[in-house]
């Protein structure tokens, strides 16, 4: 049975902005269900890389995937990672500088990943990434080919030593500037929305788009 809260370590402990910390494994799952790209953080030659990637997670465990090429991807299966993801929610305007905020929702993961290398494993993993990425997808597509696979690598991350920090609501104002009342002050939210889907230039007019892609829900 997966674990209700999360169990920090050393280095997924929250030490600044500790009221923002959240230690309930559900918010974890909201927040990496609801971005689509983490940052993928691995070291190549000693020094530090950064990567935008594409994921998927199913249960605890967070899948990742790229090109076999990648060097990123082939470091990140011989060590420690970092991946990260974010949420930007609004802008907060405070009445001083200092103040000015932004409301977020993030999840930090630490680990060591694994290669896929299961067949079933990797099948489901990559439907797992395609139904994250574009819900509804996966039995309306061509499914991978044996090229496809052979092409593809990835990774699973075990979700167990992770960190979830969250801000919402207005400034933290000082006292005295809000009795002054000299500069507005409050949040500017940030909303998501689809926009009406754009068919490819090669797409025949007899290929209708389908109701997953129209009805998709927004985020």
């Amino acid at each position: 049975m997966a674990q209700a809260t999360l169990s920090p370590s050393s280095r997924s402990t929250i030490r600044r902005g500790k009221d923002r910390a959240r230690t309930d494994r559900a918010e974890l799952h909201e927040v990496l269900d609801a971005a689509l790209i983490c940052h993928l953080g691995v070291l190549v030659d000693g020094a530090p890389r950064v990567l935008p990637t594409g994921y998927g997670r199913l249960g605890d465990t967070l899948y990742l995937h790229g090109s076999t090429g990648a060097r990123s991807l082939r470091e990140a299966a011989d060590g420690e990672v970092c991946v990260s993801v974010t949420l930007v929610d609004g802008v907060v305007y405070a009445r001083s500088a200092f103040h000015f905020s932004v409301n977020y929702r993030s999840a930090v993961i630490h680990g060591r990943p694994r290669p896929v290398t299961d067949a079933d494993e990797k099948w489901e993993a990559l439907r797992v990434l395609t139904e994250h990425l574009a819900p509804g997808s996966w039995d309306h597509v061509r499914q991978p080919s044996r090229r496809d696979l052979a092409a593809t690598s990835v990774l699973a991350l075990d979700l167990g030593e992770a960190a979830v920090k969250i801000r919402s609501g207005s400034p933290r104002d000082e006292p005295e500037d809000v009795a002054a009342a000299a500069a507005w002050a409050g949040v500017l939210p940030l909303r998501r929305s689809w926009g009406e889907p754009e068919p490819s230039d090669d797409l025949p007019d007899t290929v209708e788009t389908p109701v997953h892609v129209t009805n998709r829900k927004q985020p």
